[in-house]
């Protein structure tokens, strides 16, 4: 099966150009989404084909037909490479290493870099690398140069931050521009710093929550893939907040890899249109 990703300045008819592509190469359409963007006036459209395609042909016929600022991508569904950066906690990854050992999405875990050895048996149980490069003794510079030299050994399509906590810099951050996933609480910016449930339970919260998202510049504020909530109450103390808030992390954190290793999320500046 193709998945086909377009973008553009909205006009008439892009749906009916597109699919009559398609058919004039007796290609068979078995899943549409589009959604336009009314304030900016812009196209989004994702499509599921099958058939026998020649992908120049397609790809040469849809920009003589679209608008010239168009952006297109036509890919298979195949499981997508990822680096996983980890430090200590071992919710997510755990979780992630179990769906990918199951294939339960649609990912290949290369390996896990990590700036302490603590998860090094977990990581080494699924027979996967494990590569620690620790930050005692270094520079901030001098750590992330370690850290891409990891990373940069594999071919990977995403890096994912499972409870990685390095700041990565900018620099860093365009050498995978919007293909670094994050997965952090939904306090911030309200809870910041250390131990944001504690701080949550001393103001009495009704929900806890977790972001995933791409990481930009403005660290935690990059364009939001997905996010989870579930309520809580005056009974339960921060530990147990701490304990639901992982399980939310968890959940959140595999949604978005989801949609993401599916192709169905669309980047437009710091936001994104998902077709789930």
């Amino acid at each position: 099966m193709y998945i086909l990703r377009i973008d553009c300045p909205d006009e008439k008819g892009l749906v009916h150009k597109v699919s009559g592509v398609l058919y004039h190469h007796e290609l068979n359409l078995i899943r549409n989404d589009e959604f336009v963007d009314r304030t900016h006036g812009h196209f989004y459209m994702r499509t599921e084909f099958s058939g026998e395609c020649q992908e120049e042909k397609i790809l040469n016929a849809l920009r003589g037909i679209l608008p010239d600022a168009v952006t297109i991508s036509l890919t298979t569904q195949r499981p997508k490479n990822v680096v996983v950066l980890a430090t200590k906690e071992h919710h997510c990854l755990s979780d992630l290493l179990i769906r990918n050992a199951y294939r339960d999405l649609n990912l290949n875990i290369l390996a896990v870099v990590a700036n302490h050895d603590v998860l090094r048996p977990l990581v080494e149980k699924f027979n996967l690398p494990f590569h620690l490069v620790s930050h005692e003794g270094l520079e901030r510079e001098a750590h992330e140069a370690a850290i891409l030299a990891a990373v940069e050994s594999y071919d990977a399509d995403y890096l994912v931050l499972a409870k990685y906590m390095r700041i990565l810099s900018a620099e860093f951050q365009q050498r995978y521009s919007n293909r670094i996933i994050n997965i952090h609480h939904s306090f911030l910016p309200a809870f910041v710093g250390a131990n944001p449930y504690r701080q949550a339970f001393e103001r009495g919260v009704k929900i806890i929550g977790a972001t995933a998202h791409f990481v930009n510049e403005h660290l935690d504020e990059g364009p939001i893939i997905t996010q989870e909530v579930i309520p809580v109450n005056h009974t339960k103390t921060w530990q147990e907040l701490a304990a639901a808030g992982r399980d939310v992390e968890k959940i959140a954190l595999a949604k978005a890899l989801k949609l993401v290793l599916e192709d169905r999320v669309f980047v437009k500046n710091n936001k994104t249109v998902v077709f789930e």
